[in-house]
């Protein structure tokens, strides 16, 4: 019984709600969705594709300390592997019975990316700019065309218009949280045998990368708003403005005092984050589909 409640704890379930972002602002963006099939990918991916990748990425790094989600993970065992097996295997199959084979090749892929970037074989992580630039791209670009191409319907063209600018302003917005993710590890990480971006960059260096993509993922969305519905850049803006104060606090702190880089203080900004962005990224998407929902 142990083993499987370590089992489901180490899915962290409840973490999917930080990855849930893009998963609704891809939502948001579409002209016209078919609702079940919305279902679909949002059960797949946070409900079996996400806590996959979360366990299998304990399960390879035997954590000891803090991680994303848990203050005090607890051992992995053989088990653990076998579960996450079984839920990207059966994640697939229903992709494939129940969205559609575009979905479901690019849910593929980024399982097969999910899984070298914590492989022991392959093992990403461990180099900086190749781990950084994995999560970049597929927790942020990939993540919103495979949303898109799941939950649209019609014959919409995600690369004939300006959708590709919202997912790399969605790679961006990626870009900059994942270095501060990495920032309270360093130790763990070199005791793995892993080099994070963080360490890369240093503490103060973290904090700095992060306003400069932050920045640029702004500029981005500024951009795509303007083509599109302008007035949705000010809810983006509005929405977001507890995640910048807070952001804006907690760099300062930390530049005085190195300590106050630690679990506490980035699941705080975690929370922020996740209540401020799912929450403007759900009021576009209601705004969007009032009424244009198909069945």
């Amino acid at each position: 019984m142990n083993n499987l409640k370590n089992t489901i704890t180490l899915l962290r379930i409840p973490f999917s709600i930080y990855l849930m972002p893009i998963y609704f602002f891809a939502l948001s963006q579409t002209s016209l969705l078919n609702t079940s099939k919305a279902i679909w990918v949002f059960f797949l991916l946070h409900l079996l594709i996400y806590p996959a990748s979360n366990g299998y990425n304990s399960y390879m790094d035997k954590d000891t300390e803090s991680i994303g989600g848990l203050e005090k993970p607890p051992m992995s065992t053989k088990q653990l592997y076998w579960v996450t097996l079984g839920m990207d295997i059966t994640g697939l199959c229903l992709a494939l019975l129940f969205v559609n084979t575009v979905f479901t090749g690019l849910l593929f892929v980024y399982i097969l990316m999910s899984r070298a970037y914590s492989s022991k074989l392959i093992r990403l992580k461990k180099f900086p700019i190749l781990g950084f630039l994995t999560v970049f791209i597929f927790q942020g670009f990939w993540t919103f065309w495979m949303v898109f191409e799941g939950v649209k319907s019609g014959n919409l063209n995600f690369f004939s218009n300006f959708l590709p600018y919202a997912a790399v302003a969605s790679s961006f917005m990626i870009g900059g949280a994942y270095p501060l993710s990495q920032i309270y590890q360093h130790k763990q990480d070199a005791e793995s045998g892993d080099k994070s971006l963080s360490m890369l960059l240093g503490i103060n260096g973290t904090f700095y990368f992060g306003t400069v993509m932050f920045t640029i993922a702004g500029i981005l969305l500024y951009y795509y708003f303007e083509k599109t519905t302008f007035v949705h850049f000010y809810v983006f803006v509005v929405a977001l403005f507890p995640l910048i104060i807070w952001f804006n606090l907690w760099m300062a702190k930390t530049l005085k005092n190195k300590s106050a880089a630690n679990f506490k203080n980035l699941m705080r900004m975690n929370n922020t984050s996740a209540l401020c962005m799912n929450g403007c990224y759900i009021l576009l998407a209601v705004l969007n589909h009032t009424d244009l929902f198909q069945l």
